[in-house]
């Protein structure tokens, strides 16, 4: 019989400009790549054409981490930051295979801050393009 243990948010590990990123609530990116059906004789596509690849992604952190970036930053801001981040999957003492994701050259769009009455503390969505992704399984 075969069995496998799902990976949990809390078997990620998010390494962001050689730092470990403990108040880190989301992480999500995205590599897309144009492609275009390419037609000849005929109504039926011949062939696939690829294009240019983007990435993008977006981090969700505390408040705290937002500050600890921009305490780094030598204008005081995020958005002049360039930083690689390493994001590992898994938990090897559960058995798990381990998947770390490099994410190359990461540049922050956007620095927002939002905070809402009730709110218990601030949580910091600040999306990202990236120049390239090298995954590695261990």
């Amino acid at each position: 019989m075969f069995d496998s243990r799902e990976y949990e948010f809390s078997d990620i590990t998010l390494i962001l400009g050689g730092r470990d990123v403990t108040g880190v609530r989301g992480i999500k990116y995205t590599v897309k790549q144009e492609k275009e059906l390419v037609y000849g004789k005929g109504k039926e596509p011949l062939k696939i054409q690829s294009g240019n690849k983007s990435y993008e992604g977006e981090l969700t952190l505390l408040q705290s981490e937002l500050e600890a970036l921009i305490a780094v930053s030598p204008d005081k801001s995020i958005l002049s930051l360039q930083l690689d981040a390493v994001v590992a999957y898994g938990n090897p003492s559960q058995g798990d295979v381990m998947i770390t994701d490099v994410l190359q050259g990461i540049q922050f769009t956007e620095e927002t801050k939002e905070s809402k009455t009730g709110d218990k503390f601030l949580e910091i969505r600040l999306p990202f393009i990236f120049l390239r992704k090298k995954a590695q399984y261990s």
